[in-house]
Parts: C-alpha cells; structure tokens; sequence
C-alpha cells in the first residue's frame, strides 16, 4: 500500500485540513485517469492502420483478388486501389485487426484510387476479440458517419468519445450511385495499457486492510467492466457500525449502495440504491467512477452522472476489515449484500489511487484472491443476432430430426417491443400451425388446426423490459409446453405426437405461409436450440445454413431510448425498439416531450380568453424548468390583479420578544423562490401591505435609528423600510404622507406610547417582494406588545404581453445572446406588416441554423437544419398576412418533431428522423427582425417574443437599435382593453372593430351577455358540418402531440345557467362513435359531469359540489380536459381536478344540445332522466371549444348547421343575474381583503360597516324583485309566442359574427390574442 494512500485514508480528516484533503481527492482522480490511458500522457492520434500487415485486413466478399481487404489502407494504391465487395454483397463490411487493444480517437475514409468507387455513409463497429461487435455512437445517439464524395478526398471524423479496442469493422451504408463501393481507410489513437482481471462467477478479490477497520472522509473508486450477466456484486464493504457501500449490477442498471452513519441502529432489511445505466450486461466495456467527500456523492456510468447526498448521520465511511471486489465470498457474512458474485472483467480498478488488480497480479499481500481469477479476459461465449425490421427480418432454420419424434425449441431474447412474432413452424401430422408471439408483453403460444381448431398458452410478464429472457416450446407426452425463464409452464393438450415439418422461422418468414396481423419481431436473439441441436449463428452467416434477411450478426444492437430521458418537466419515458414516447399525465405540460405548459402564463393571459375571477394555475416561464403555481386572479377591476396568498394571513399578537430572543414569522407561498421571482418579474407592478399595530413596541431605535423589527425580502435579506419602492428610506407611510401622531419621528410606533398606534404601509419595490419572514424585537418590557399582518403579494400587468417594436428600414434588426434550443425550442410572437417578405428571427450555427420568416405575402415558413439536412415547414393562407393586422405565429422543434401554426390556420407538422440528430448547435447571436447579412429584414412590427416561455425585452432592445422603435402604430397595438372575451382588434382606415367570431359574447366589444331562455320543450343543436376531432381544438396543439401521446384528446367548455328545476339538462356532447359528455343537475340540484370515452366501458361521473345549484342564482361554469386530468370551476371559489379512467379522445363528433335531448339511446339512466326533463331557466354565454351555439342559434336562423325546437327568447337574463349576485361575490373576493381590513384597523367604524352591510342586503333583496319580475314576463311572453327566436334588441349586436359560423374547420383556441 503506498504512503499515500495510508496517509490520506485513516480518521476523519479536521476541518482546518479540508482544503489539503481537496487536493488529494483531486490528486486521487487524476492518477486514476493516468493510470487508465496513456493518452493522457500524450497526443494520442498517431496512425494505426497503415503498418499492419495484410493479415490485418478481412472482408465480407472482394470482387476480385485486386480489390482485396488489404489493399484498403489510406492514400495506397495497391491492386485495385481500394476495397471494393463483390456487387451481390447483402451486408458488406471491412474490417481492421488492430493486433492488440488500442485507444482510437478518429478514423478517415477515402474512395477506391481513380475510380467513381466510394462509400457516402458508414457504420463503424468495434470488438475486443471479433466476435461480439458493438456499434459507435455519437452523443446524441446517431450512429452513422459521413463518408466521401469523390474517390481521393480524405473524409476525417474524430470520435467524440474515444474507444479502446482491437477490432473496427467498417459497414457502408450508402455509397457513390454511379459507380459501386470502395474504401479505404486509416484509424488513428495510441496505445492503451490495461490491468485486467476475470470472474466467472464464483471468484472474488479481497482488498484487507492493515488494521481492523478504515475510516475514510472520501473516496473514489474507478473502473471498467463488461458483464456477462445482468446481476452481480462489483464491490462490497461494510462496517459493524451500520456503514456500507456497494456497487452491484442488478437487471442491467449499476446500483451504489452508501450509508454513513455513526449512531444509529444496526442497518435493517431496507435498503436504497441510486441506478444509473442501463443494458450494461451487454458484453461491453462500461466506465465507473464513484467520488465521494463527505456526505456529496457522484456516480458516473460511462456518459450518464447521478449526484446525490449519502445516506445516514455520519460524514465519514467506516469499512471493517476489508473492501471485496467481483462478489461476496463467505456466504455467512453478516450483512445483507448477499447477492450473485460478477461474471465477467473488471480493467483498471482503481481505489483510492490504488491499483487493485496490478497489486494482485503481482501477489502483494493487501490481496487476496478468492476463486479462479485469472488476468486475460475470456471471449464471449454467448454471441447475438440483431432482428432490424419489424416488417421484414427472418431467420429461416431447418428443423433437424428429433431423436424422440417430437418437437422443442428454446432461445434466449431481449427487446422493447410489447408486441411482434418470435417463432413460427408447421407441424404434422395434419399440418397445425405453431405461433410464439410476444402479445401485450406476455408470450402467448397459438396452435391452430384440427381438434380443437385453435389452442393458446400464456406465459411471462413483461418480456418487452430490454433484459434478456430465456423461452422454451417443447411438444412431447401429448402435450405441448411454454417456459418463460424457469417458470411453472402454461400448457396446451394434444391428441397425438408432433413433429416439425420444413423450416423453422425466427420473426417473419421468406413465404405467404406465415401470414399475420402483429408485426415481426424487432430486437436480439441467441442461444437457439432446435430439436437438441444448437444453431450455429456463424454457418447462417457464411450461408453455409438457413436462410435470413434484414439481420445484424455477431452484435446486439439493442439501445435505451429513456437513457438519459428526452421528456421534460417529468414525463414518463416509454420505448419500443425504434422510437420512444413521453407521458405527460400529471405533469401540467403537453406535447411529443412534455414540453409545453397546458396553463396560461398570467392573470392576463387567462383574462384575454375570456375567463372570469377566481383560482388559476399559472405558469410563469411556460415551457421553461419552472413548474405551475396556483394563484387568485381578480377581474373585477379595471387591472388584473394576480394574487399569491401565504399561510400566514392572520393577524399575529407578539409579546416577550427581543432583540436576543426575536419574534419570527415564516411566511409560505405555495410556490418556490425561483417561481415567485418570475411572477414578479413578468408583472408591471406588484405591492404587499404590511400592518403594524403597536403598544410600546417600537420599528426604530430612538438613539441610532437601528431597526428593532424587520422583515426579509425573498432572497432573505434583511429590510427595514416599510413602505413604498425607496428601499434607502427607513421611513413609515405617515412620514411621507406628514401625517405621524409624533412629527420627531418616521413612525407612530416609534413615539412608543401606552395607548396602540399603527403603521401600515404598502411595499412596492419589486426587486425585494415578497416578505418572506418578519422578525419582531421590541415588546419584552412592561405593557408592550404588537400585532402584525402580512397581506398577501398582489400584481398586475403583464411586461411581455404587449412588448412591442417596429422596424422601418430593411437592414435595422435587434439582437439577444443566442437561442439555447439544442434539444427542444418554441417560439411564438405577432407581426403586423404591409411588406410582402422578411425574416422575423434567425439563429446560426456553424452549420446548424433555425430561422422563421414571411416568405411571401401569404407565406410563413419555419426552416432549421440540426445535422440531417435543412427542414422546412410552410403555411400557406388562403388571404394575405401583410394587411396590416395582427398575425400569431408558433414554431416548434424537439426531438421528435417540428410544427408551425400561423393564426388558425391548420397546424403543420414535420416528424423528425428516426436515429437522426437531435442536437441544435448554434453559436451566434439571435437576429429579431432580421439576418447577419442585414438582408431580406422585415419592415412592420412585432410583438410578444417567446422563446421556451421566456418573454424577450424588446422595447428596452429598441433603445439602443438604429432603425427600430418602441411600439407600434395603430389602434390595436396597446394593452388597452378595446376587444374582451377572446374578441380579437381589427385595424380599419379610421378606427377599429372588434370580431367577437371566436367569442360567446356579443356587442361591439364583445362584452355583452349572449342569453337565452328556455322551456322544458326547448334544446338547441348544433351540428357539426364534418365529423370533427378534438384534435384540432385549443392553442396548445400547436405544441405538436405525438401520435403515441394522450395530450391531444381536450375539451374546454364554458356558461352560465339561472335555473330552479332539478333535475335538469344543461349540455351534452354526443359522437358518431357513441361516445358522450353531459352535464346535467340531479335530482338533489348538484352538478354531475358525465364522460363516456370507452364505449365498452362505465362512465366516468363526477359530482364536483353536492350543493344545490338550482337555486335561482347565476352560476358559472368552466370545464377543461386534459388527456386523462378534467379541471372544474364553478362560480369564483371552487376548483376541482379529477382523473378520468381513459384519455381517449371524442372521435368524430356529431353535435351539441343544450336543453332537452331527444334521441337517448346511448345515454346512461340518470342522464336520460335529466335529458327528457329539458332544462327551464337561463343559458348565457355557451362555448365549446371554439363553437357558440347560443349565439349561432340567434343570428343564423335557417342555417342547417343549427336546429331549434320549443319556444327560445332571448334575453338579458344572464347579465341580470350577474348583477344582482357581483356584489357580494366580489366581497368575499381574497384579493380585496385588504381593503376591508384598513376599514376595520379602529373599532369605532362598527356602526359605519354594519350600516353599509344592510344597504348591501336591501340593493340585493331589490334586485332579486325585479329578476323574479323578469322571469315572470319572459314565462308569459313563452306562453303566447310559441316556438322561434323572439328578438329583444338584437340590432348591431352579432353583425360580426353572421359571416363567420364555419367554425369547425379551424383551431379557434389556438391563438394567444383575443384582443389587440
């Protein structure tokens, strides 16, 4: 044992000494990296192929002895100049012997010497002995290589991990059209020394050390395997004290296993591993690096790094005896690690800077050696073939001759596939055909044929996990069996002896005999036993056996798609063999990665579709790292107040604190600090009151002016102002308003008097909000004592929303640092221009680039280039986009694919290409409004600039931009609310007008109550003109779903009812594919949402308040789906999330009533009850997603997309009722409680407040008179009009709207602008 190692790893180290401690761990890591390659000693790109000999060289075919493997070196001109196969070559390859393991950092291609032989594209493969191959990948998994373009230019690609190995094999894969294949080729590495050392399973190295046990602050261990089995123990150890660590291979993953602790109990039978890797049983080599100091942890497994804090009380790991590597050797070891010992090699095992295995090779006596380890590592015995297609790989065997006149097959597989055909074959007599088929993640075995005419057996569960299984089929004793790794067989009964006839077919099969609707199988097989006779993969190879096609030999080319997981914010990572899907269930976001937030971003952006108050999920940062927050927005005002309430409200009576013994109040948001920073920052302004009532409690020390109480600010910094944004100002609000009791002080509670005082006071300065503590210091003498309240952080205002800029000369553009896009980016905003061209943003690369412009007047296009090759998408509208108004445009790229949507025109979608490359490298500044070249600039405005839901500073970008100004021209280009509920601002010559098309409201500003009254006999249909998908539905599609993923099934539908009948029909949604939405009141008045997504399933119901709404009141309804997760709110303060048993979507719906439905067929009791009852009383302001069947039905009578039955009068029923509840709702509002509670700061307003409260209840009692007259009007006027609309000051109310009912065909919530 070196000096080094006795001085560094004894006792816990003091803590004067931390910093040496640092370096020797630093120290430790480096002689690890030194010891493992020598190409840290030098530059390691020397040539490697271009002195071996001819006997180096082998191929799959030569077309002649000239075009021979060994004329394939670099720049040679031997022979034929090059390799080249022979043409009929179904998989060529070339491969290199190095001679030994070498580090190979790059390798070179060149054509066949003068010829128009090359190979465009490759594969390259590496092996330590030949056999078991292993394909490179680059980092973001792409597996091929550029090859040539002409037969002399040299085509260099440097690896971007290095690989140590003896073997290259060279695959093309695409090659030169007019002429044929030829290669030559070079590597370049050094050399590469290793200690190696062999487990077989029952072997182990035993690292003792020279006292009883070692107690380490550190640690770090380094080394290589590659593994034989998927289970097995790397290293152990363990301490009498309950400390342990432990690496273990356990279902192909790399688990460490730590604790630290000094005092606690003996470790008990529950222990937590931290995994990470995966398929590492693979036969391969894998890199492991573990460091620890103190209780901070990272675990390494080749690229993928975990970092984590140990388990336990301690910082020190105490380690008894002895470290043990490859296994556990005395099974009566105390402890719980017993586990299977490694099979396989361990390379250059590093502990703590020591060597193990050099150490053991050369017998030192810290080592002992349990078991046969050998130092070579054995070839692999077990070598796999690779099924590449679902839709064409076979391998066809010859069914040798049993000895016993039976049947049996047995194979090992691993795949992700949940389903596909593994094995299949004719059997006699009576030709009865034999399935094994992987169906649902169970292996099933089907028998068809004559008595019976069809026989299964079912075995396994989750054979599709990637992790080898061993299957087994034998017919014999009258009875036919399936053993699914060892254990108990399923059985099918026979009536007579089975034999194989003709071939045996391993997935599809060369012929029309084995016809079948599951696809073949995709993934690896080995180990195939036919009749007793094993299946010499090699002879197949050679053609020497069977026949094949579409099938990689010598290699399992299996890959972990979830490794590391592309889905974002949480989703659940699933697999097949060739592509991988993320499930966004739960998470808040939608899209192919979960990358976009399914809520708005603000207050405000809920305002502008139409929402009213009430508690909302907001999500700040959108598709950002930033999660949802639940907040209450306030509509009530003019301003939309955001407001974030705490737990700590109340009013809190301090007493006996001091500066010594403070007073601490912690005040919790519900949201992080990062999250609160954001509502903050995105808001224009945000205020939190503060009230300090006192009693000889003083804010400020009379002598020195130090503060007595404080409060911090959200990062936890100490301030003592208490009003305003001038934090320097340790003032009070009476100082500035010169209001103080005292005038000599900047505070009422400063004047420290006998009777109470009280400073309240608004702070405002953003960069500290919100109060996140309030320390209390001054009520420990006789008679003080204080009461304090934190109101909670209001906001209003929305910087990014109409964050707007104009560029009026062609070469003027605006630039931010660059886009950080590489795995997944969107981006939205809005133009308006005249100009027929321009670029609206672009980002470059040094070959990678992203760039969205107006291509031609009615033409968007969103182009980006990531290393396959540019991709374009276009959007073609049917009108010009440069007329001067608003257009919404969203592009979006991830690694599954890219869209673009422009306005509500259809969403167009790009799939990306499967094993393409995901990573978008840029490297220059973004252009907004134009290019580097300072041509083809765009000429108008832009506004709202998203990039991943970080809104960009435009205007503040302006002030410092020749050619560009803050704002733009025009009417709609303000925050003023000239157009509401989801109305959208339309420029005109000389003035604007709102288009209320996409709202439920009405009126010139879109603001009026669309109502309507029904009888029991009254229903409006609306019918859709098309069978329609949800599909198309909300703004979000826009985020690209993947056809694999539950997101796109939503529905988002919205009103108002006034009704006193129960039970009740309020809506329902009915389908082509008798699928159904109600919501119906039941007999008890509550509410009841109906889902029926499955048709051969129950129906999901959900009753969000058992309250009875049929009470004459006006009450709001809003309901909005998700995939599985459905989202209530009724009236302002009940909000309700529910999980639905499915996340099917409505396929092809047919139509919407509201009131009573005739046609019940489908409908489940309750609902049918409720449907022939109707509904009598108010409807107002109906929305289904982007569909007003309220208002369709008043302004396009005759249209055959809208039928009415019964007696309908339209009225004001709905505003009505709003006003005569508004009041007292808007009371009981959170975010106006502080305005109740400065009226209530001195008890003798009592009698003003009750006075106000009895005025409050007479305006309602009047109100609700006049409502009850109405009502009876209306129901006289239904009795003596019959059926029909009857008009009530219709005119000019829906003139926008007649022209604009084709609804259907577009995705009228996919815009983020309502109004301009």
């Amino acid at each position: 044992m070196s000096s080094l190692s006795l001085s560094a790893d004894r006792r816990i180290i003091p803590a004067g000494a931390m910093v040496v401690l640092l370096h020797v761990v630093t120290f430790y890591s480096l002689s690890v990296l030194r010891g493992a390659s020598a190409a840290a000693h030098h530059s390691c790109s020397g040539p490697l192929v271009s002195t071996l000999p001819q006997s180096s060289f082998q191929s799959s075919s030569q077309s002649s002895a000239s075009y021979a493997a060994h004329n394939g070196k670099l720049n040679r001109r031997d022979g034929a100049g090059g390799w080249s196969p022979v043409v009929t070559e179904q998989e060529p390859w070339l491969q290199v012997d190095l001679r030994e393991r070498m580090e190979v950092t790059a390798v070179a291609t060149q054509g066949r010497f003068d010829s128009w032989d090359w190979v465009s594209s490759y594969l390259l493969l590496y092996s330590d002995t030949g056999r078991a191959w292993k394909q490179y990948r680059h980092e973001d998994g792409v597996g091929s290589f550029a090859g040539n373009v002409n037969s002399e230019a040299v085509v260099q690609n440097k690896l971007s991990h290095s690989v140590r190995t003896r073997f290259l094999r060279f695959v093309p894969l695409d090659w030169n059209p007019s002429g044929w294949m030829g290669l030559r080729v070079e590597a370049y590495g050094c050399s590469y020394k290793s200690y190696v050392a062999d487990f077989d399973g029952r072997s182990s190295l035993l690292y003792r050390f020279n006292q009883k046990s070692m107690s380490t602050v550190k640690d770090v261990v380094s080394l290589r395997f590659k593994s034989h089995q998927a289970e097995g123990v790397l290293l152990h150890g363990e301490g009498q004290r309950g400390d342990y660590m432990a690496l273990e291979l356990h279902r192909g993953r790399l688990d460490l296993y730590l604790n630290l602790d000094d005092s606690g109990p003996r470790l008990g039978g529950g222990r937590v591993a931290v995994s990470v890797g995966s398929l590492l049983d693979d036969q391969q080599w894998h890199a492991v690096h573990v460091e620890r100091f103190n209780k901070q942890v990272n675990l390494t497994v080749d690229s993928h790094t975990q970092h984590f804090h140990a388990k336990g009380e301690g910082h020190s790991l105490e380690v008894d005896y002895e470290l043990s590597f490859g296994g556990i050797p005395l099974p009566g070891k105390p402890g719980i690690f017993l586990r299977k010992n490694f099979h396989g090699c361990m390379e250059n095992l590093y502990y703590n800077g020591i060597n193990v295995i050099d150490l053991a090779k050369r017998r030192k006596p810290q080592i002992h050696s349990v078991g046969n380890v050998t130092f070579s590592c054995s070839p692999p015995q077990l070598v796999a073939c690779t099924f590449l297609s679902a839709a064409g790989s076979f391998l066809s065997l010859p069914s040798a001759p049993s000895p016993a006149g039976d049947f049996s097959a047995r194979l090992q597989f691993r795949t992700w596939n949940p389903d596909g055909l593994l094995l299949s074959a004719w059997l006699n007599p009576e030709r009865r055909g034999l399935q094994l088929r992987i169906n649902g993640s169970r292996l099933q075995l089907t028998l068809r044929g004559a008595r019976p005419a069809k026989s299964e057996a079912v075995a396994g569960q989750r054979v599709d996990d990637g992790l080898w299984h061993s299957v087994s089929v034998s017919a014999s004793n009258q009875q036919m069996t399936l053993t699914v790794d060892g254990e108990p067989p399923a059985a099918i009964q026979l009536w007579e002896q089975l034999e194989a006839e003709g071939d045996v077919n391993l997935g599809g099969c060369p012929t029309e005999d084995c016809q079948h609707l599951t696809p073949d199988f995709q993934g690896c097989v080995r180990l195939i036993v036919i009749n007793g006779h094993p299946m010499d993969l090699n002879r197949v190879q050679q053609g020497l056996l069977g026949n094949y096609n579409e099938l990689q030999f010598d290699t399992c080319n299996i890959r972990d798609r979830c490794l590391p997981s592309l889905c974002e914010h949480g989703g659940r990572c699933s697999q097949t063999w060739s592509s991988f899907s993320c499930d966004c269930s739960g998470t808040g976001y939608s899209g192919a990665t979960c990358h976009n937030s399914i809520y708005e971003s603000s207050c405000e952006a809920y305002r502008l579709i139409g929402s009213s108050s009430g508690f909302y999920s907001i999500d700040p940062d959108g598709s950002g790292p930033l999660g949802p927050t639940q907040v209450y927005c306030n509509m009530t005002e003019e301003k939309v107040w955001t407001v974030l309430a705490h737990n700590g409200t109340a009013a809190v009576a301090v007493q006996g604190s001091s500066l010594q013994r403070p007073h601490v109040t912690r005040f919790n948001y519900g949201a992080s600090a990062e999250q609160l920073r954001a509502v903050v920052t995105g808001s224009e302004h945000c205020q939190q009151e503060v009230v300090y009532n006192c009693k000889k409690s003083r804010l400020f020390n009379t002598k020195d002016g130090s503060p007595l109480t404080w409060w911090l600010d959200r990062d936890g910094e100490k301030r003592s102002y208490w009003v305003g944004l001038l934090p320097g100002v340790q003032q009070c609000s009476c100082s500035l308003k010169e209001n103080c009791v005292h005038r000599n002080y900047f505070c009422n509670c400063d004047a420290d008097g006998d009777a109470w005082a009280n400073d309240t006071g608004v702070l405002s300065y953003k960069d500290h909000l919100p109060v996140s503590q309030i320390v209390i210091g001054d009520t420990n003498r006789t008679g003080s004592q204080a009461v304090h309240r934190v109101g909670p952080l209001r906001c209003y205002g929305d910087k990014s929303l109409w964050n707007t800029v104009s560029f009026y000369q062609e070469a003027s553009y605006l630039y931010f640092p660059t886009l950080q896009a590489e795995l997944a980016s969107d981006i939205s905003f809005y133009f308006k221009t005249s100009a027929p061209s321009g670029v609206f943003l672009e980002n470059q690369g040094l070959k990678d680039f992203i760039r969205v412009e107006l291509a031609a007047p009615s033409v968007v296009t969103f182009s980006f280039d990531v290393g396959n090759g540019p991709a374009v998408l276009t959007v073609n509208s049917h009108l010009p986009l440069n007329d001067r108004q608003w257009h919404y445009v969203r592009a979006e790229r991830n690694v599954k694919e890219a869209s673009l949507q422009v306005d509500q025109l259809p969403l167009r979608f790009l799939q990306a290409p499967a094993d393409g490359h995901l990573r978008l490298r840029l490297s220059s500044q973004l252009f907004v409004g134009g290019t580097a070249s300072q041509q083809r600039g765009f000429l108008g405005c832009i506004r709202t600039l998203t990039v991943n839901g970080a809104g960009f500073d435009l205007e503040e970008r302006a002030k410092m931009a020749p050619g560009v100004t803050s704002g733009c021209p025009g009417y709609c280009s303000g925050s003023t609310s000239l157009c509401h509920n989801r109305g959208r601002c339309i420029e005109k010559s000389n003035g604007y007008v709102c288009d209320c098309s996409q709202s439920a409201y009405g009126g010139t500003t879109c603001n009026q109550e669309v109502s309507v009254s029904f009888d029991m006999e009254s229903s409006v249909t609306y019918t859709f003109q098309e069978p329609f998908s949800v599909m198309q539905n909300r703004r979000s599609q826009a985020s690209s779903v993947s056809a694999e993923s539950s997101s796109r099934a939503r529905e988002d539908a919205a009103f108002s009812f006034v009704t006193s009948q129960r039970p009740a029909m309020l809506l329902t949604v009915s389908t082509f594919s008798q699928q159904y939405i109600a919501v119906i009141l039941a007999r008890n008045g509550s509410l009841q949402i109906w889902y029926h997504l499955q048709t051969d399933g129950s129906p999901d119901v959900f009753s969000p308040v058992l309250a009875n709404l049929a009470d004459g009141r006006l009450h709001r309804i809003r309901i909005h789906r998700v995939g599985k997760n459905l989202y209530v709110q009724i009236d302002q303060d009940i909000h309700r999330k529910y999980t639905l048993s499915s996340d099917a979507e409505l396929i092809l719906i047919r139509s919407l009533t509201l009131g009573k439905v005739a046609k019940t067929e489908n409908l489940a009791e309750e609902v049918t009850q409720a449907a022939s009852r109707g509904f009598i009383g108010c409807l107002s302001s109906v929305q289904f997603n982007h569909v007003a069947p309220l208002k369709a039905a008043l302004t396009n009578r005759g249209s055959s997309l809208v039928s009415i039955r019964g007696p309908l009068v339209q009225s004001n029923c709905g505003a009505l009722a709003e006003s005569t509840s508004r009041t007292l709702q808007d009371e009981s509002v959170p975010a106006n409680k502080e305005k109740e509670q400065r009226a209530s700061s001195a008890q003798k307003d009592l009698a003003v407040i009750a006075g106000v409260v009895t005025a409050v209840v007479f305006i309602a009692a009047c109100a609700l008179a006049v409502v009850t007259r109405l009502l009876y009007q209306q129901r006289r006027a239904q009795r003596s009009g019959g059926g029909g609309v009857k008009e009530e000051s219709r005119h000019g109310m829906y003139t926008d709207y007649r022209t604009e009912l084709h609804l259907h065909g577009a995705a009228g919530d996919n815009m983020k602008e309502y109004y301009i």
